[in-house]
């Protein structure tokens, strides 16, 4: 009969090696996650909050092995409550939440196994070490997804009887659903859906007292300071985050944008928002909420306080979004495929990529570069050569390739760059 002092030392073991590799573990359980369960993941923000969780439950089920601790003295990290909240107040279903931790325990369940075949144990104690650490893990996963479920469910109860939930939910529907009576939809969420609208989402990146209750302060405020036809529209998708719609002249156009901008830039408390075009009708209402939606996306993956307030309009900005919508680890490796040491994260070798990217959109011209950066032509010149020669290659060879991969690194900023020592 196999000793269980061998067995938890061997499950120890088992346990460490696996931590050792925790970024790897981590990022085959949230692929597979992310891959099975894409309700999950429908924005940055929730890519974030699940990469945490799948980290911090990681990470708790190892030390429970390590330090022998009981799966029933384990309280769910605060990341992963705090997740269970999030998919609550987006109206995802608890079952994808649930099934996320399903989904989780068997990849995990599978590396464990993987790693006790190469640690070639005796046959019976390999078989006592997967039953052990198997058990434990059932355990836990078991334990997790009811304290979740409880915090989902009581989130999720507070959040519809909240003063703008039925209100959310309507607007939810409309975005989802381009059949619904206009008349009906427009008393339902008292809002004006024939005429022109400019959406915008605002949110708060730091923590504070009342997030939610700024945002909807500066949509109104906005909404002063701007020719508006009628009470803007404002709806919570999240405790952090605000979509909002203002009712606009028919003959709207980029000047509001501009003036959303102006405004933004100027607010108090210096709110993020990203803009949609004014567009009309039911079909412009659900259009400059998606614009809207890809502006905020990528202002949230890049990090950068350069967009803290963004438009659709924006030159390359929807090209950028849709680009690095889905995986902005994909697009930072392909960056540095393209772009080579030119990639870099450093100040120098951002100013040859901004010069280089200015002088490949007006057409190769050293002077309608130099102008429009405010430099000699024979500083572009200089700059220029001095970009081919980071990447290693002429730039001729895929110049489209090396456009986009400039794109990216002009609106993703860090998020798409290389650290100077990989």
């Amino acid at each position: 009969m196999t000793d269980q002092s061998d067995v938890a030392e061997a499950a120890i073991g088992i346990s460490q090696r696996l931590y050792d590799r925790l970024s790897e573990t981590i990022a085959v359980i949230e692929d597979m996650v992310a891959r099975e369960s894409p309700d999950l993941t429908t924005d940055s923000s929730l890519l974030q909050l699940l990469h945490e969780t799948v980290s911090a439950n990681v990470d708790a089920y190892f030390s429970a092995i390590r330090h022998n601790i009981p799966v029933a003295d384990i309280a769910a990290p605060p990341v992963a409550l705090e997740h269970a909240r999030r998919l609550a107040q987006r109206g995802v279903p608890v079952n994808a939440l649930v099934r996320g931790y399903r989904l989780g325990h068997s990849v995990a369940l599978q590396l464990v196994l993987t790693e006790i075949r190469s640690a070639e144990l005796e046959p019976d104690l390999s078989l006592s070490v997967l039953g052990a650490m198997s058990a434990l893990m059932f355990g836990y996963i078991d334990e997790m997804s009811q304290q979740v479920s409880a915090v989902y469910q009581a989130e999720r109860e507070r959040w519809l009887e909240s003063r703008n939930a039925v209100r959310a939910l309507r607007v939810r529907e409309i975005l989802a659903d381009d059949s619904r009576d206009v008349d009906a939809m427009t008393t339902a969420i008292r809002y004006p859906l024939r005429r022109t609208h400019a959406a915008v989402v605002v949110w708060y990146p730091d923590p504070g007292v009342d997030r939610l209750a700024a945002a909807e302060a500066f949509v109104k405020h906005l909404a002063d300071a701007l020719p508006v036809q009628g009470s803007p529209l404002f709806v919570p998708a999240d405790s952090t985050t605000g979509w909002a719609w203002l009712p606009l002249q028919s003959a709207a156009g980029a000047a509001v944008v501009e003036q959303i901008r102006t405004f933004a830039q100027n607010a108090d408390g210096e709110p993020w928002v990203a803009i949609g075009e004014p567009l009309p009708g039911i079909e412009g209402f659900r259009r400059s909420h998606q614009q809207a939606l890809a502006a905020h996306t990528l202002a949230v993956a890049s990090g950068s306080s350069m967009n803290r307030v963004s438009a659709a309009s924006d030159p390359g900005l929807g090209a950028a979004a849709l680009l690095g919508a889905d995986n902005v680890a994909a697009a930072r490796a392909w960056v540095a495929e393209v772009l080579g040491p030119l990639a870099c994260d450093t100040e120098a070798d951002g100013r040859l990529r901004e010069t280089l990217r200015v002088f490949l959109r007006t057409g190769s011209s050293f002077k309608a570069a130099g102008e429009q950066l405010h430099l000699h032509v024979n500083t572009v010149k200089y700059r220029v050569q001095r970009a081919g020669e980071r990447r290693g290659r002429p730039i001729t060879e895929d110049r489209l390739d090396v456009e986009i991969a400039l794109l990216l690194c002009q609106w993703y900023g860090a998020a798409v760059l290389s650290s100077q020592d990989e």
